[in-house]
């Protein structure tokens, strides 16, 4: 068993499926990214760390840094944001579409750094 699994399952019963499906969600949407536990919580690093996430009392905590915060800013209207971070509030639906866009384009974002 992982750390990340471990994290999971030592979270509230009714979020570890969320924190699952959102680890299905990045792993699906950067395959080659490292699953590790980092600053105490799942991160998933493909030459630098693309994104992060934490279970909170009321909202996930998802970690993907200030410049995917700004990408995606018009489809962040209505959620709380920060400099690097976003969180998605447990009293709603997680928006997993949104979630597997905002990896996508932090691979892309890796990709081109490596490229250049």
């Amino acid at each position: 068993m992982s750390a990340v699994d471990d994290y999971i399952e030592n979270q509230e019963e009714g979020v570890q499926p969320i924190l699952q499906s959102i680890r299905e969600t990045v792993i699906a949407n950067a395959p080659d990214a490292i699953e590790k536990f980092a600053w105490r919580m799942p991160t998933y690093w493909q030459g630098e760390n693309l994104v992060h996430f934490a279970a909170f009392k009321k909202h996930i905590g998802l970690y993907p840094g200030a410049n995917a915060v700004s990408h995606f800013a018009d489809r962040l209207e209505g959620y709380k944001t920060s400099k690097g971070a976003i969180q998605l509030p447990l009293s709603k639906p997680i928006d997993l579409v949104l979630v597997a866009d905002i990896v996508r384009w932090r691979v892309a974002q890796t990709i081109g750094k490596k490229n250049r």
